[in-house]
């Protein structure tokens, strides 16, 4: 297998690409507007939400992604032009007909999304000279201020790059995202934006897009609730020279896994910058008696409040996962399983396991908390990310909208 090799850049670590992130005033400071575009024609991949309510921008990029190709994204933070009706629409269709213009292209290569308050319609005013600005300082090296301007209630940006070999040809992949609350995407509010220059269809690149989005981001959780905005749309523009990768092959094999990691990457930055967060909360079931069984069991453990507090609390309350993972629905006998707080065996075959309550408590003091249970069902296994709740996720969902 070609080693993976980590690099810096985000969305323009790909050769071709270049990208930028102005203010225009749509949030109260910081950057708002983001703009990626290939300096060559890409073909385009997307996957999204599965929420009935869908925002204009996504209902927008959903069909034009279907035509397998596009040239630029144009994002905006601050506002979701969701739930704003027929003017919410035209309002997306202007953002792509103003930078189709600004960047000398056809309005179908331009796919859009927005991100923030639900409900308002876009400052088009503020929107339109934003894109001007940001068509004005694309960069090469404009990735991280990219990032940054699709930022909501994120502390951080989160960007991944990788670099791996493929026919003999360097080809990278390059991401960006943002998430901190309303954070439970099961694509099929959460951006994902990512280039490459590798050579491929949108119909492997499509096959690609799902198998990775299937092991990072349909496996992240924050609070449960999933976004009427969320997207993750990957540009392929083949500028690295690499030969076409073709389903079923070998190469196809490596693109995806290489693909899987920058997700998972992205992923895992989300459940760390989960709104009011101060631990990464790594959830795995192990040998179920399927994959399926074993991730209903994880999200359920991820998405209980009150495992979520204890583990804020530092509390090695292992009645509150033990319950959370029987809730669900699937089925599995609790005196044959096994419950793990980091490598601690803190409850075992249907009673709690006898360790001091300080070894107990050691595993959840680290800023990175991993829970495992053993069912002793199966032979399948599967991992959910997620962070805990704090006093300041009430505080920031209760002041958001004002």
């Amino acid at each position: 297998m070609s080693e993976l090799k980590w690099i810096d850049g985000g969305v323009t670590a790909a050769k071709g690409f270049l990208a930028a992130g102005v203010r225009c005033g749509i949030k109260q400071q910081g950057e708002d507007l983001a703009l990626i575009c290939s300096e060559c024609p890409c073909s385009a991949a997307g996957v999204f939400t599965t929420n009935q309510v869908k925002a204009a921008p996504l209902l927008l990029s959903r069909e034009r992604v279907k035509m397998g190709c596009a040239k630029a994204i144009v994002a905006n933070s601050g506002n979701a032009n969701s739930c704003t009706g027929e003017e919410g629409m035209r309002n997306a269709e202007k953002m792509a007909a103003v930078a189709a213009e600004e960047l000398g292209i056809a309005e179908h290569e331009v796919l859009v999304a927005s991100t923030g308050i639900i409900g308002r319609q876009l400052p088009m005013e503020k929107i339109t000279y934003g894109i001007a600005a940001a068509a004005d300082a694309l960069s090469p090296d404009g990735g991280p201020m990219a990032a940054r301007a699709i930022m909501t209630t994120d502390t951080r940006p989160k960007t991944a790059a990788v670099e791996l070999e493929i026919g003999g040809k360097a080809v990278r992949i390059g991401g960006m995202t943002k998430g901190a609350g309303m954070i439970c995407p099961d694509v099929a509010t959460f951006l994902c934006f990512i280039t490459t220059d590798a050579t491929i269809a949108a119909d492997p690149l499509q096959r690609a897009l799902l198998q990775a989005a299937e092991w990072s981001f349909n496996c992240l959780t924050i609070d449960g609730d999933g976004s009427s905005n969320d997207t993750a749309i990957i540009l392929a523009n083949g500028a690295s020279g690499a030969s076409p990768i073709a389903t079923a092959t070998v190469e196809l094999g490596l693109f995806s896994w290489a693909l899987s990691e920058v997700c998972i990457s992205l992923a895992k930055q989300i459940a760390c910058d989960g709104e009011g967060a101060t631990k990464l909360v790594e959830i795995s079931v192990v040998n179920a008696r399927s994959v399926a069984e074993a991730r209903t069991i994880a999200k359920s453990i991820a998405n209980s409040p009150l495992v979520k507090t204890a583990i804020f609390g530092e509390d090695p309350n292992w009645g509150r996962v033990l319950v959370a993972a029987g809730k669900c629905g699937v089925e599995f006998d609790p005196n044959k399983t096994d419950l793990y707080f980091g490598k601690v065996k803190i409850f075992e075959q249907g009673a709690p396991a006898e360790v001091a309550e300080d070894i107990a408590r050691k595993p959840l003091l680290d800023r990175e908390v991993v829970i495992t249970v053993d069912l002793n069902a199966g032979e399948y296994a599967a991992t959910v990310w997620t962070c805990d709740f704090s006093y300041d996720y009430v505080k920031i969902n209760a002041e958001y909208h004002t």
